[in-house]
């Protein structure tokens, strides 16, 4: 009897998790993703906008901030605001 109330508190415990994994959304290192990863990842940018960050990136440094990814001509702050769940930025240094 025992066991089987532990049983079912480990199944209670993965069913409860397993939620929190299936619905994590992707993340892109802006710094260091190719354009095919930004494309797959960030809601509303394509080919030509993920070209244009690389470009930027390539250009200017890397990304200090994910606010920074607005001055990427053709990106601006609705996009980034729409994907801050799905960017990070690696440390610089």
């Amino acid at each position: 009897m025992k066991w089987n109330s532990c049983l079912k508190s480990v199944l209670l415990l993965l069913c409860l998790s397993l939620p929190l994994s299936v619905f994590a959304e992707p993340v892109v290192n802006i710094n260091t993703a190719a354009a095919d990863q930004l494309v797959e990842v960030l809601q509303g940018v394509e080919p030509a906008k993920a070209k244009a960050i690389i470009d930027y990136r390539e250009a200017n440094g890397p990304f200090k901030t994910v606010d920074e990814l607005a001055n990427v001509k053709g990106i601006g702050s609705a996009t980034v605001a729409k994907n801050l769940q799905s960017i990070m930025v690696d440390d610089p240094q």
